[in-house]
């Protein structure tokens, strides 16, 4: 059996760390038959800043548009902040 320590100060049991990290994400799109944007692929997690802009703006040149954002999240507990554009061209739908 392994024993779990916690730490205990005068005030009490310290809280767990927030598990907190920016979450970069790119998608693209593009129009069915009848003209309705549709993604193009499931939203990509991409690992910086930099890589998100450089493959949107190569995805731009072959789908009718591309948005890549960023956003505080805790993943753990579902909680995510609003996403920050960081790039988007052509026809893209609302981030709501």
């Amino acid at each position: 059996m392994s024993a779990t320590l916690i730490r205990i100060t005068p005030e009490g049991i310290l809280p767990r760390p927030k598990l907190t990290a920016n979450l970069i994400v790119l998608v693209a799109f593009d129009r069915d038959g009848e003209g309705v944007l549709q993604a193009a692929f499931e939203p990509r997690e991409m690992p910086d800043e930099r890589r998100a802009i450089a493959t949107a703006r190569m995805l731009s040149l072959s789908h009718a548009g591309v948005v890549t954002w960023r956003r505080e999240a805790n993943v753990a507990e579902g909680i995510y902040g609003e996403p920050e554009v960081l790039y988007m061209a052509g026809d893209v739908p609302d981030l709501d």
